[in-house]
């Protein structure tokens, strides 16, 4: 069957982050009043510090969140540091960590596993914040026209099979298309990542083969000659510096850097630009378990597009300190009311009113 082609073009409005490099050079987003910033040094009599770790990808969502609720909450600061899930999670559960790595909560597009929650000496709460799309950007100088992968295509990429852009599979794909003979290159992250498990997780329900090698996974070791990148940031610039590459990374990411994206097949067997229309359709019909780790590898719909993820704070079941406890339960409960209004604009999703059901009644048992 000839699989149609859905256009759907997203309204998106980026900014850039403000950070600042540590020590271990990991990014730092320091969220204060509109006045400026304020150091953890100076802060005023009374006023909460909570200090947060993990995911690249919601991180410029977080610091509007976090921005505007300072605004009309000056005593309450946070300082996010987007390193990554992988080390988010690790900081989070804290086994090992020095005390000025140590943090109040953490953030991860991959749910924590039953292995991890377990290594959490003060429980943990998964409370699921937004969603968005990850995409296939790519650099192919001169190309005319919008590059369309099948599932075949670009799983066979990423594992190191479909070395050329002119390869026949891609051709299928886009006829008429001028596809050059050139190498393709895959850019991937080097730590461990969300991003990357989300991907991985898609890749493991759509191709046998990739699921018989390699499986889901925050850290893979991936086949062929691909070139390795830290964070979301990171695969994005190598991908704007390489001709011939093509990489995943969440959709603003993306549009940051003016990158081409490939239009991906989905379950349906249409061909789907990302977008908050096309992602929101891939989750608006998930029933979000117990638990409350939805994992969407492969939806459902025409108008869906393929590669999609929550994206989770990580916070524990008790704080020793009260004001904390109820500082972390108010922001995240106007983060999941107030603040899903900008979400679209910031090219994420605004929660199904369901899942901001579950969320907020999980954030409300978080004990002092």
């Amino acid at each position: 069957m000839t699989a149609r082609i859905k256009l759907l073009v997203p309204a998106l409005v980026m900014f850039v982050l403000v950070t600042g490099c540590s020590r271990s050079e990991e990014k730092q987003t320091e969220v204060s009043a509109p006045a400026g910033k304020t150091s953890a040094a100076k802060l005023p009599p009374g006023s909460v510090l909570l200090k947060g770790a993990g995911a690249t990808f919601p991180a410029p969502l977080y610091e509007k969140w976090f921005g505007l609720y300072r605004g009309s909450h000056p005593d309450i600061v946070v300082k996010y540091e987007p390193v990554g899930s992988g080390a988010g999670i690790e900081r989070f559960i804290g086994k090992g960590v020095a005390d000025e790595k140590r943090v109040d909560f953490g953030a991860s597009d991959a749910a924590m596993t039953d292995a991890e929650i377990a290594r959490a000496e003060r429980g943990v709460k998964l409370v699921p914040m937004t969603a968005g799309g990850v995409v296939l950007a790519y650099n192919i100088p001169g190309l005319k026209g919008e590059l369309k992968l099948s599932r075949e295509a670009y799983a066979g990429i990423f594992l190191g099979k479909i070395k050329d852009w002119n390869d026949p599979v891609i051709r299928e794909c886009n006829p008429g298309m001028q596809l050059p003979k050139m190498t393709i290159t895959a850019v991937v992250r080097s730590d461990g990542s969300g991003t990357t498990f989300a991907f991985t997780k898609h890749l493991d329900a759509i191709s046998g083969e990739w699921r018989q090698k390699y499986g889901p996974a925050k850290i893979v070791d991936w086949p062929g000659r691909a070139m390795r990148a830290k964070g979301n940031e990171g695969v994005a610039g190598l991908v704007r510096e390489s001709v011939g590459s093509i990489g995943y990374m969440e959709l603003g990411f993306a549009r940051k850097l003016g990158l081409e994206i490939a239009y991906l097949q989905n379950k349906s067997g249409n061909y789907i630009l990302p977008s908050p229309e096309s992602a929101v359709t891939s989750i608006s019909s998930a029933v979000l378990p117990q638990n409350l780790r939805l994992f969407i590898p492969d939806p459902d719909g025409p108008d869906s597009y393929p590669i999609v993820t929550l994206t989770w704070v990580l916070l524990y079941d008790r704080y020793e300190d009260q004001k904390k406890a109820q500082a972390l339960r108010e922001i995240f409960n106007w983060c999941l009311h107030e603040g899903q209004a900008y979400s679209d604009q910031l090219g994420y999703l605004p929660l199904p009113a369901g899942i901001v059901e579950r969320s907020v009644a999980t954030l409300n048992t978080v004990a002092p």
